[in-house]
């Protein structure tokens, strides 16, 4: 284990509400991840005052576990790595470029983490991320098999292999959905993020969390962005713009007005209370 600090795995559960049998299982693998997501928003608050956020799992517990708080990918692939080791999960922590409506692959740096999760007695490994903030996110972790089409939670993702100058083989994650004009696709198969297995330290996030929570470029810096996922909903807060996309495809969107208003909704849609001194629009 990478993590130091105290880690209570029946807190962790009671936090997200998974009921289940604990056990190192595909079964657990998939209902745990999708408790996570469904019980801890993704937010970038502590980005939006400059500040990187600790990756201590003592600080994240505090955070994500007993406070009225999320995070963003660090924080929370870093706390529900700790959750799967803990059931008795191995672990490997990627590094992945995130490739939502680019051009090239290597145009984007490696900001986002994943997990590479291996469940004894099974012969692959899974991929698992409760930590991307976005539509196209996997709500249950998916085996590493390239050109398959997996069904979670109301979801579908495949893994696609594709050709680059590296020595590693390099996996792309691509969620289905409604071709759109000017973003970069495979017909309706959209492309989330690319990764090789390459593993990566706690030092190495410690490095890109500072970078991405800290740096006036970053676009955690700039704007609130918050989001939450139930059975019913997927619920996005960006800027000022609250957007909900119900389970049928619905779509819904309106404007905020004010910084009271968000408030508010942030604590009564998202379970979120904002730090003191926060300004949520600039």
């Amino acid at each position: 284990m990478v993590h130091t600090g105290k880690f209570d795995l029946d807190v962790y559960l009671r936090k997200i509400g998974w009921e289940g049998e604990p056990g190192a299982d595909p079964g657990t693998l998939r209902g745990v991840h999708l408790a996570h997501l469904r019980g801890i928003p993704f937010e970038n608050l502590d980005a939006l005052r400059r500040v990187a956020p600790s990756l201590e799992i003592g600080d994240l517990v505090a955070k994500l576990v007993d406070g009225p708080r999320g995070g963003y990918c660090y924080e929370h692939n870093t706390l529900f790595a700790a959750a799967l080791e803990a059931l008795g999960f191995g672990v490997t922590r990627l590094a992945a470029r995130v490739v939502v409506g680019a051009d090239r692959i290597e145009s984007r740096p490696r900001t986002h983490m994943a997990l590479l999760v291996e469940v004894p007695g099974q012969p692959g490994p899974y991929l698992a991320d409760v930590g991307f903030g976005a539509i196209g996110a996997l709500l249950e972790p998916v085996p590493l098999v390239a050109g398959t089409e997996f069904e979670g939670a109301g979801r579908r993702h495949r893994l696609v292999t594709v050709e680059h100058p590296g020595p590693l083989e390099l996996w792309v994650l691509q969620a289905y959905g409604e071709e759109r004009v000017g973003v970069a696709s495979d017909g309706p198969w959209q492309a989330q993020y690319a990764f090789t297995l390459e593993p990566f330290e706690h030092a190495d996030f410690e490095v890109v969390n500072w970078h991405i929570g800290t740096n006036p470029r970053s676009p955690f810096t700039q704007r609130l962005y918050v989001q939450s996922v139930s059975a019913e909903r997927h619920l996005l807060l960006h800027g000022r713009v609250l957007t909900e996309t119900r389970a049928d495809g619905a779509v819904s969107e309106r404007e905020l007005t004010d910084e009271s208003e968000a408030r508010r909704l942030l604590e009564a849609e998202f379970g979120i209370v904002v730090p003191d001194g926060t300004a949520l629009f600039g």
